[in-house]
This record gives C-alpha cells, structure tokens and sequence, in this order.
C-alpha cells in the first residue's frame, strides 16, 4: 500500500506540472492557427486589385472575391461548433487547419473568378472548423475564470495579429499567388505541430449531426449575400427580390428545423437569455461596421490615392497593429469594465475613427487617415478582447465551442453584408470614389453607434 500511494502521488504531481504545458501549447497552437485563418481571411484586401486584372473579374462580381472566406465561415460556423462539441474539438480543429492549408493553396492556381471565389468559401469553411473548435479547447485548458479571461484575451488579440499580419505577407509577396501559397504552408506547418500536444475533449448530446439545419442555413446566406452583391444594380430587380424571398423562406424552415431537431445546430432557447443576444448583436455589428469598411478601404485608396499593395498593408498596419496590442492588454479592464461595455466602447471608437476620415479620398491626402486609424484600432482591440470572453460566458461551458460558433456566425453575416454594402456605397456614387467612400464612412459610423446601443441595451436583469 505505501508503494501504491508514492506511485499515486508522484502522477497526480506528474499530471500537474504537465497541465500547464498542455495548456500554454494548446493556447499557442489555437493562437498561431487563428492568426493564419484571419491572415488568409484579410490577404485579398491588399491583393484585390492584382486579383481582379488576373482572373478578369468585373465590378459586379468583385464583392465575392472579398465575401467568399466570410461566407464559407457564416454558413459552416455553427456546424463546426456542434461537431466539436459533439465528436472532439481536436480533431475538428487538426482537419480544420489541414483543410484551410490545402485549399489555400488551390486558390493561388484558380484560373478564374468563380474557381476562386469557390477556393475561397471552402477556405471559409475550413476557418469554421479552427475558430469554432480553437475556444472550445481553450475553455477545457483553462477551467479556472481567470485562467479564461487570460486564454480568450490571448486569443482574441492574435484574431487582430492575423488580420494586421495578413495584408503585410501578402503585399510583400512578389505576385498574389505566391501569398496563398505561403499561407498555405503556414496552415499546414500548424496542423503538423498540433497532432501531439492537444488533447481530445468533447460534449457528447448524442444523436446525428443536424445536416437538414446546415442544408436550409447554408443556403439561405448565399442567397442572402448574392441579393446584397447584386443589388448595387439595383434593388427593385426581379433577381434581387427572388433571392430575397428565398433566404427568407430557407430562414425559416431553418428556424423550424432547429426546434425539432434532438440535437440542433443552435440552441434557439438561448434567444431568450440577454447575455447570448447581446454577444450575437456584438458579433453582426462588428461584421456590418468595421469588417464591411475595411475590407474594401484598402482596395479604395490603391486606385484613388494610387498606393501600391505594400504601402497599403503599412498603412492599415496603424489599425490592425493597435488592435493587436489593445486587444492583448485588455485583460487588465477585467473587473473594472464588463465585457458589454467594453463593446459598446469598442463601437463608438470605430464610429468617432471613422467620421475623422471624411474627405481624406476627395483631398488625396493619406496622412488625413491616421487619427482615424488610429481610433479605430483601439476601437477594433476592444471589440477583438470583448467578443471571444462573452461568448463563452453566455452559453453552458460543456457548449462553449456552440457559442463561439454562433456568436462568430452572425459576425460573418455581418461582414458579408457589409462589404457588399460598401462597395454598392463607394461604386455607385454619381459623385465618384471619394464621395461614395465618405457616405460607406457615415454608414459605417452609424451601424457602429446602433451597435453600442444595442449591447447596451440587452444588459443582463436583475
């Protein structure tokens, strides 16, 4: 019996000190294969222009370049969160990173839009397995709160580094193919590192995945995202208003779907809990405001301000940079400032960010962008911080990689929209670039502020 107890002992003493490794890899490697999914997400924001002369894509069909990744993440994104839930977030998160290296690559050999923009979606698709699974891993890492609060605040902050980093590798490539090669290689480089140190976790509820919710889901944002990308043309179109109808229709069979399914992509009970619409809310105006502006900016000031890609990519490093640092020393607010208003924050910096921006584009001037950039940046941080900690904390821990994927669903609805709302704003300006981009400003602006009110508003009672 002594034996035994020495034995027992020194294990338990084993298990301990290797926890924290366990951990720290676990949040290293969610980390670094976030950072490459939002680096390939933010890669055609400084490549668009070379992309489009090379595939011959025309104005109207340039929104899908843009929205191909976001929509592949909106229409995959609550899958992913039940599968890994469901059947092991490792292993949803390894065939993730795998995947997004694979068909990262096949987009640099796309010959044309439609190859593309489809090598895009299944990017997106890809990214929903990392992003969704990546939390609910984490969540298993670090039990403790303030093991959480420092983990998701980590993670959160390399969500910015992807999206600062991306544009620079990309500009620096000498041709947008080789960009997604080398970020296809990165993707792979981190699956091949994670196959050891993860460890599985899971939250069986039994039953089969619910593919009837994906097939009227999916559906229905791509017949929501080509009504807004076509009706820059045109909103009173027959097309536009046939593909309205039917994302309504497929909306709705979704929503009657996911009430009889026993095991159901999204929990619709949630719907009725403050703190899981607010983190949903957050999400949608996060993607309408500051994804749907500055996704296409970039491409804006290239062929106004005439700046090459790479001089682009350092321009915007300004923001992206500031959300990146923002973002990782949010931490230090918890307990001063909840995470609902540091969102609402978070969204009227980006708002204030985006007014000082006003007739930069008819004044030719770049330098007139800092300070909004600027503001903007700590405005992103902010939001980047906030987003990933409420979402898990508004759903049950055994369904935290659920709640990221539903949180970050409607995140990506909202940039799909919003790009195509900017760029039906900034193209479609009798007045040309520079007063189509100051009204996508003011819009933008304002869908910031609503935003604010929003979270605010759906505080949690008493």
């Amino acid at each position: 019996m002594p034996q035994l107890d020495t034995a027992t002992t020194a294990d338990v003493r084993h298990r301990h000190a290797e926890a924290p490794a366990n951990a720290r890899a676990t949040l290293a490697l969610t980390s670094a294969a976030t950072a490459v999914a939002l680096m390939t997400y933010t890669a055609p924001v400084v490549t668009l222009p070379g992309t489009v002369a090379a595939l011959h894509t025309p104005l109207s069909a340039q929104a899908w370049l843009l929205n191909g990744t976001p929509l592949g993440l909106a229409a995959l994104l609550l899958v992913a969160g039940s599968l890994a839930d469901d059947y092991g977030r490792r292993r949803i998160f390894l065939l993730g990173t795998l995947a997004l290296g694979v068909t990262t690559a096949l987009g640099g050999l796309a010959s044309t839009t439609w190859l593309f923009t489809l090598a895009r979606i299944t990017q997106g698709a890809a990214s929903a397995a990392i992003l969704a699974s990546s939390l609910g891993l984490l969540v298993t890492a670090f039990p403790s709160p303030r093991g959480r609060l420092h983990a998701t605040g980590v993670w959160g902050a390399f969500v910015s580094g992807g999206i600062a980093v991306g544009p620079l590798v990309a500009g620096a490539m000498p041709d947008w193919r080789v960009a997604y090669a080398v970020l296809g290689a990165a993707a792979l480089v981190v699956a091949g590192l994670g196959v050891r140190p993860l460890t599985e976790s899971r939250s069986p509820r039994g039953g089969r995945p619910d593919l009837l919710g994906a097939l009227t889901f999916g559906p229905a944002l791509v017949a929501l995202v080509a009504a807004l990308t076509l009706g820059r043309d045109g909103w009173l179109r027959a097309p536009v208003g046939l593909l309205l109808a039917a994302a309504v229709v497929l909306l709705g069979l979704f929503v009657l779907r996911e009430r009889r399914a026993r095991t159901p992509m999204i929990d619709l009970s949630l719907l009725r809990h403050r703190r899981f619409l607010a983190s949903s809310a957050a999400g949608l105006f996060t993607g309408l405001a500051v994804l749907g502006l500055f996704s296409f900016l970039p491409a804006v000031l290239q062929q106004a301000l005439h700046l090459s890609a790479i001089q682009t990519a350092w321009l915007f490093l300004l923001w992206s940079g500031l959300s990146f640092g923002v973002a990782l020393q949010a931490k230090r607010l918890a307990g001063r400032v909840t995470p609902r208003r540091q969102l609402a924050i978070g969204f009227l910096l980006h708002a204030g960010g985006a007014l000082t921006m006003l007739g930069a584009i008819d004044a030719g001037s770049w330098p007139r962008l800092l300070p909004g950039l600027v503001l903007g940046g700590i405005g992103s941080g902010l939001l980047n911080a906030a987003l990933p900690l409420l979402a898990v904390e508004s759903v049950p821990v055994a369904r935290a990689a659920m709640g990221s994927g539903a949180q970050q669903t409607f995140r990506y609805i909202g940039s799909c929209a919003g790009v195509a709302l900017t760029i039906a704003l900034v193209t479609s300006s009798s007045g040309g670039l520079g007063q189509g981009t100051n009204v996508a400003i003011v819009v933008s602006a304002a869908l910031a502020v609503v935003g604010a009110g929003t979270v605010l508003a759906l505080r949690d009672r008493n």
